[in-house]
């Protein structure tokens, strides 16, 4: 929005006060070109870098580093680093210079042994809430008392006097300058200058290409924000077009982001996080709102995560890494958290693996490559900044054998190029995973066994004592009648049949939309059960070559096997008012015992009481909050294999 630009104005000169390596500034910068319209635009860098500096410039968005050697007070030399980012407002002005074809100048001195010195800044984001001149006002007010090197005062004398001389050249200059030096050589502008002692010519000045793991440790502003600011320049782009419904599409290293309904490589995972936030980071043209970023990164992490793990981020959790994080930012003196808080945050309040997942998304800039024309450098924060701070990371899988690393999931397979996975389902034959078959065989015994404990406990008769003691005295109920002087004794009748099927309903699904993937398989052998389901669609999750992971809305086991029809298509249950009654219908149409155990969060219709008992049967209902949640978590997940084959390699894609 153009009340958020401010510029200082002195002679021929427009003066934008920027922060280095700051997305805010750099769209002001913009902001600004279209504005003042310049003849002319100077940047606050020194004339001796220009040509390998627009060099670098040429190349982005692949992001390069000016490195060369200056002598050092104590004897010797140190390499000096300078990236060239897309979110650094002086790069910015270099790039629209050469891109609208205005004549670029660097206006600064090249001075051996500059020191080292930290300004104490407002926040940038302040800019986004409140605008420049009233942030630039108070920076002012805070900095009157800071004393300058002589250096910097050399520095601006120096840019005021070249600032003179393009002046008398060029009507209409845009100056692009930091905030601590905008004031003084504004001063130094309106005096007469002379020539600076300076060099004028520099050796030994030399481009590269950045390593992409360097990409994700040293830039100003982290990767995902650098990333969103780049694609942003430009109109956004469209969504790709489908190709027949099919699994047949690309898939890149974060493959499990979105799953296999369309292309998801990482510039698509940014992509669609621009698209979503067309309303909320600011639109086409307006600067993004970084408050804003970092929600959407946060969903675009939770998504990963939970395509990673199976587990999705509650509110709760979203609520807790959001104040968090904004009150480590607060006792820092900052209005928002840059992205070490943010991974403490995410590690602290959820955990691991969503810590690992947010880093991975956060750090990730989709043009940077290894192959360049220049060539490739690897840098640490220690050569850039001085220094770094570490955070780390152990994600751990749910369960380890055993003998085995918890951390030996990391380690599962990736695909080695685009689309190999998808070789994998053309077998038309679909067959489920053994170990997940074992564990829900398992599970659904431990729940026929609750049912007939629950079943017994319904069954106890309790009276006075007469002449037998029965199954025992029943404390309870002597105590509760104690004015009587009686004694009561309890006694167990015995249950008549067994339990057969059992259901277990995580969600209705109401509306239908969200488990439409519906299916009924056979067991193999005698010792496995029939089995009915609806869960999410496979498509929707595509972990290897022809193995999708699906999770289930509920399911329905009927012993023993080979005598299940197709019970999403049968009339009989077409009365039902969704998918789980349609379970708990046929769990009662195919059991031979008298009992059925029905796990869901609410009881059955009354209903269907009447119909089990027209039929001999009786419904035994668990609620599902009784039951642990850890073990219905691991249970919830299944695979679908496209092929018999496909079990033997299963156990690299799935853990």
């Amino acid at each position: 929005m153009p009340h958020r630009l401010h510029l200082e104005q002195f002679g021929p000169v427009s003066a934008l006060p920027i922060l280095h390596c700051r997305m805010e500034f750099a769209h002001l910068v913009r902001q600004a070109v279209d504005r003042v319209k310049p003849d002319c635009i100077a940047i606050e860098l020194p004339d001796t870098l220009q040509e390998q500096f627009v060099r670098c410039v040429q190349r982005l968005p692949e992001i390069s580093a000016l490195w060369y050697e200056v002598k050092r007070h104590a004897g010797g030399t140190q390499t000096v680093y300078l990236l060239v980012e897309p979110a650094d407002p002086l790069v910015e002005g270099a790039r629209l210079a050469l891109e609208r074809e205005i004549p670029l100048r660097l206006i600064d001195l090249d001075l051996e042994q500059y020191p080292e010195h930290y300004d104490l800044l407002p926040d940038s984001y302040a800019v986004q809430r409140i605008g420049l001149a009233p942030y630039y006002l108070q920076y002012c007010c805070g900095a009157s008392t800071a004393e300058p090197s002589g250096i910097d005062r050399r520095r601006e004398s120096g840019m005021a006097w070249r600032l003179q001389q393009l002046a008398e050249k060029y009507d209409n200059i845009l100056l692009v300058c930091g905030m601590f030096h905008l004031e003084r050589l504004r001063g130094e502008f309106s005096r007469p200058q002379s020539q600076p002692l300076a060099r004028s010519h520099r050796t030994g000045v030399h481009a590269a290409n950045l390593h992409p793991d360097s990409c994700r440790e040293i830039l100003g502003e982290f990767p995902f924000l650098s990333s969103i600011y780049e694609l942003r320049r430009k109109p956004l782009p469209h969504d790709p077009a489908e190709i027949d419904g099919s699994l047949r599409k690309r898939y890149n290293m974060l493959e499990l982001i979105a799953g296999g309904k369309q292309e998801v490589g990482e510039e698509t995972v940014l992509r669609r996080s621009i698209d979503r936030s067309a309303g909320h980071v600011g639109a086409q043209g307006e600067m993004p709102d970084r408050q804003r970023v970092h929600l959407q990164l946060f969903q675009e992490a939770a998504r990963h995560y939970k395509q990673e793990t199976g587990e999705a981020v509650h509110l709760w959790q979203k609520r807790a890494f959001f104040r968090f994080s904004r009150n480590y930012a607060a006792i820092s003196g900052r209005l928002l958290p840059d992205l070490f808080q943010m991974l403490a945050s995410a590690r602290g309040c959820l955990d691991d693996n969503f810590a690992y997942a947010f880093c991975r998304l956060a750090t990730f800039y989709p043009w940077q490559r290894l192959e360049s024309d220049l060539p490739t450098i690897m840098l640490d924060p220690e050569d850039v900044w001085g220094g770094s701070r570490s955070i780390r990371f152990r994600p751990r899988s749910p369960k380890a054998a055993k003998g085995l690393s918890p951390l030996q999931y990391l380690k599962r397979r990736r695909e080695k190029h685009p689309g190999e996975w998808l070789d994998g389902f053309d077998n038309p034959s679909i067959c489920s995973f053994p170990p997940e078959d074992l564990a829900i065989e398992d599970y659904g015994r431990f729940l026929k066994k609750k049912g007939v404990k629950q079943l017994s406990e319904e069954q106890w008769r309790v009276e006075p004592l007469t002449s037998s003691l029965l199954d025992g005295i029943d404390m309870r109920e002597t105590l509760r009648n104690a004015f009587e002087g009686r004694i009561y004794v309890r006694e167990q009748q015995r249950v008549k049949g067994g339990v057969g099927s059992v259901v277990v309903v995580f969600d209705p699904d109401r509306d239908g939309k969200k488990f439409p993937y519906m299916m009924t398989w056979l067991g193999e052998h005698d010792q496995e059960s029939d089995m009915a389901f609806y869960a999410t669609p496979p498509a929707g999750n595509v972990v290897g070559p022809g193995i999708c992971r699906c999770e289930y809305g509920g399911f329905v086991m009927s012993y023993p096997p080979r005598r299940m029809h197709d019970i999403w298509h049968d009339p009989d249950y077409a009365f039902a008012r969704g998918k789980h009654e349609v379970l708990l219908l046929s769990a009662l149409d195919y059991t031979r015992e008298a009992h059925v155990v029905y796990v869901a969060p609410r009881p059955p219709r009354s209903i269907f009481r009447q119909i089990a008992a027209r039929m001999g049967k009786k419904i035994v209902y668990l609620p599902l909050g009784s039951l642990s949640p850890v073990k219905l978590k691991a249970i919830r997940v299944l695979h679908v294999l496209y092929g018999h084959d496909k079990r033997e390699i299963a156990k690299d894609y799935i853990w």
